[in-house]
């Protein structure tokens, strides 16, 4: 599949067949994701991947937001990729975490592979991380960063509109629009 393609095909998936994963694609998605750069090389991230439908389950009611479809894919999805990172193993430079960057590339490999795999996926990070940590014995001093349900896609929905360019993207300062070219990048 064309790098642009799976751009195109991630999208947000919260419906999905609780179809067993091919440990051979899962494979290219963890390896995939294990080639994300980080800061100075530090690795600060780890993955845990979760099969065990109790962990799921409980790890579901770990979610913090007003819906339960997020919490009802961690349930019917056949895996839970979740990615942390140990602050102290990464750096701080001008207050920002690089830890959190570079578990975000990571995961964001991760997702992309998954698409091109043909899998679903769906970014959460909105959740309670002392119970996960709990749920999962993930020692203190690594930070529970985001997670995706993984799976067939058991629903297909349009992808989101893209973004204005001349609204995001400025040319040499800002709020002046990037408006070279007017061609949609993705289509």
């Amino acid at each position: 599949m064309d790098f642009y393609d799976v751009i195109n095909k991630r999208k947000s998936v919260k419906k999905f067949k609780n179809t067993k994963i091919c440990e051979e694609k899962l494979g290219r998605i963890i390896n995939t994701a294990m080639l994300a750069p980080s800061w100075k090389n530090k690795t600060s991230y780890k993955f845990i991947i979760v099969d065990d439908s109790y962990k799921k389950e409980k790890i579901s009611e770990c979610i913090k937001n007003s819906s339960d479809e997020a919490m009802q894919a961690i349930k019917d999805a056949p895996i839970l990729s979740i990615v942390v990172g140990e602050p102290e193993d990464s750096g701080n430079v001008d207050g920002k975490p690089l830890y959190l960057v570079d578990s975000a590339i990571a995961l964001e490999h991760f997702v992309l592979a998954a698409a091109s795999e043909g899998y679903g996926t769906c970014w959460i990070a909105s959740f309670d991380e002392d119970k996960i940590r709990q749920y999962l014995s993930i020692p203190f001093n690594f930070k529970v960063v985001a997670l995706t349900p993984v799976g067939e896609i058991q629903e297909e929905k349009p992808h989101n509109p893209i973004k204005n360019v001349n609204e995001h993207v400025f040319l040499n300062t800002w709020n002046i629009p990037y408006s070279r070219k007017k061609e949609k990048v993705l289509s």
